[in-house]
């Protein structure tokens, strides 16, 4: 994988990983069509890439996570299903990543479930923090992300918003939630690679890092303001038009594979 491609893969995590749209989708579109190879050191950049994002999420949400260990509870229990389900099946999840049909169908559901999310579920505001119950409902709504294509953002964000959180709220605690999650997914897939690292991927890991958490600052403020203001509608259309761009390359004969 050279340089380059690594620079517009931060770039895609990090404008992707927050948005109810699948990082994984957009991974495997641009991978496939400049042709990146499927080496160990590239399953590994993509997914420790995602530290950049965990980063930029600490760093505009510091005072969050300078409260009482009430919170990191809270964060523990949600964590807790999408830790204990994933290890029991894992070589399933992994089988499910080797079907980019699956990543199709699941981006074209999703998309028209995000388009009518906002009629289901009314915008209530609520001046209490979530509650532990709610957690783990979220928890578990956040194993649905398993499923290629589904975005864990999307999952968790409906899920807190089953439990009466705001847009911007279920949003928010999506975003907390991602710390632990990612920062499991990433450190572990770290620690089963790190001795296949060579020098030079080093440099690359640490360029991918900063330019993915540059790129989630930016898309964490965006994406607030702009889910508050126009709600889903607009990622409901763009994952069914990506969806249908899969379901088309795919038609087409065109090789796709899953980094």
């Amino acid at each position: 994988m050279s340089l380059l491609h690594a620079i517009i893969l931060a770039i895609i995590e990090g404008l992707t990983e927050f948005l109810p749209v699948s990082s994984t989708g957009h991974m495997i579109i641009y991978s496939s069509l400049v042709g990146i190879s499927k080496s160990e050191f590239t399953k590994l950049y993509t997914v420790n890439i995602q530290f950049g994002c965990i980063i930029s999420v600490l760093v505009l949400y510091r005072r969050r996570f300078l409260q009482t260990t009430d919170f990191y509870f809270k964060l523990f229990v949600a964590f807790l299903p999408a830790a204990v389900i994933g290890f029991l099946l894992n070589d399933f999840i992994d089988s499910l990543l080797e079907n980019v049909t699956v990543v199709a169908v699941t981006l074209l559901l999703g998309g028209i479930l995000l388009i009518y999310i906002d009629r289901i579920f009314k915008q209530i505001p609520r001046d209490y923090d979530v509650t532990f119950p709610e957690a783990l409902k979220i928890g578990f709504f956040q194993c649905i992300a398993m499923i290629p294509g589904v975005s864990r953002s999307a999952a968790t964000i409906i899920g807190g918003m089953t439990q009466g959180l705001t847009r911007k709220q279920a949003a928010e605690f999506s975003f907390f939630l991602a710390v632990p999650t990612m920062a499991a997914a990433s450190g572990y897939k770290l620690l089963k690679t790190y001795k296949t690292i060579q020098s030079d991927d080093i440099q690359i890991l640490l360029i991918g890092n900063v330019i993915a958490f540059i790129v989630g600052l930016l898309a964490i403020r965006g994406f607030v303001g702009f889910l508050t203001k126009y709600g889903f509608k607009v990622f409901g259309y763009y994952r069914i038009a990506l969806g249908l761009l899969l379901l088309g390359l795919l038609a087409a004969g065109v090789k796709l594979d899953i980094v």
